[in-house]
């Protein structure tokens, strides 16, 4: 498979602010990559260049293999974009909305209208085609943007916070109908801020911060790097600091809590019960907000 996005040494720079500092990466065909940062990492802005929204301060960047200097509209009419406001017009209802935004692509109106109802089945809203906006919920809107973005049957699909704000149950849906689109053989890029969207999703992943990208793999490898298996949890007390420097454990402070990052839970566990019960102990399986906290720090970032 090809490379459906090539960075080399990206950069973007606002004045004197560098929001993307000297980036690279590649996005292979068929693949879901997923950008993780705190706010102001430079994801937005990334997938804004990617979009072709945004220019490139410097280095290099394709899509499809072309340059998106001077190839703009070429390149957006291959995409489809799920941004993270809900931007629906209000003044229409669902499947006007869907049918005015293909006009943007030059669909012809009966070409479209067969593509909007297998859509709308796709996100399950035929039964809403008649509805205004202002009717849907929060996640009947988030599944019509994604109808939307996919109105040109986009080569690219980039979703940026795709399930922001929604409850449990849509957000499994939406995450339900990316795992087809993938299936399906489509190239999918997202920024999320749930670690588990990621892990669920994504078949690699690029951390930033601060503008540059400070790691990169597929999610259980990285939590296997830097993370380990298990995670023992804690109170961080002296006591316990001095069993934990008995057995050996490295660990790293989390609050009022201590995390122990070790491959056998159980004899760590078990070790701080013994010397410093009665304490609060609880072990867990390692997970991918384990590595984002761990390698961009738990101070807020605005």
């Amino acid at each position: 498979m090809g490379d459906v996005i090539l960075a080399e040494d990206l950069v973007k720079r606002f004045g004197d602010f560098v929001a993307v500092d000297r980036v690279s990466f590649t996005v292979r065909e068929g693949e879901v990559f997923g950008f993780l940062g705190p706010n102001g990492a430079g994801k937005t802005t990334t997938m804004r260049m990617i979009q072709c929204v945004s220019p490139k301060t410097s280095g290099r960047l394709e899509v499809f293999g072309t340059d998106v200097s001077g190839h703009e509209a070429e390149i957006k009419g291959l995409i489809g974009v799920v941004p993270q406001e809900t931007n629906l017009d209000p003044d229409f209802s669902v499947e006007e909305n869907l049918m005015v935004y293909s006009r943007y692509f030059d669909i012809p109106a009966e070409t479209a209208g067969a593509t909007i109802g297998s859509l709308l089945e796709f996100v399950q809203l035929s039964e809403k085609r008649e509805t205004s906006i202002e009717k849907l919920s929060g996640g009947m809107k988030r599944r019509l943007i994604l109808a939307r973005a996919l109105i040109n049957n986009p080569r690219l699909l980039i979703l940026d916070e795709p399930t922001v704000g929604l409850d449990p149950q849509a957000r499994h849906l939406i995450w339900d109908r990316l795992r087809a689109l993938r299936s399906q053989g489509n190239t999918i890029l997202l920024t999320t801020h749930y670690m588990e969207e990621a892990a669920q999703l994504c078949d690699r992943i690029v951390i930033m911060d601060l503008g540059r990208i400070i790691e990169m793999g597929r999610p259980q490898e990285l939590v296997r790097k830097h993370a380990g298996v298990d995670v023992v949890e804690a109170e961080n007390k002296p006591e316990v600091l001095a069993c934990l420097g008995k057995l050996g454990e490295r660990y790293e402070p989390a609050g009022e809590r201590i995390q122990v990052f070790t491959s056998r839970p159980r004899e760590v566990t078990d070790a701080i019960m013994e010397e410093c019960s009665p304490i609060e102990v609880m072990a867990r399986p390692a997970s991918l907000e384990d590595v984002f906290l761990k390698l961009t720090g738990r101070r807020l970032k605005e």
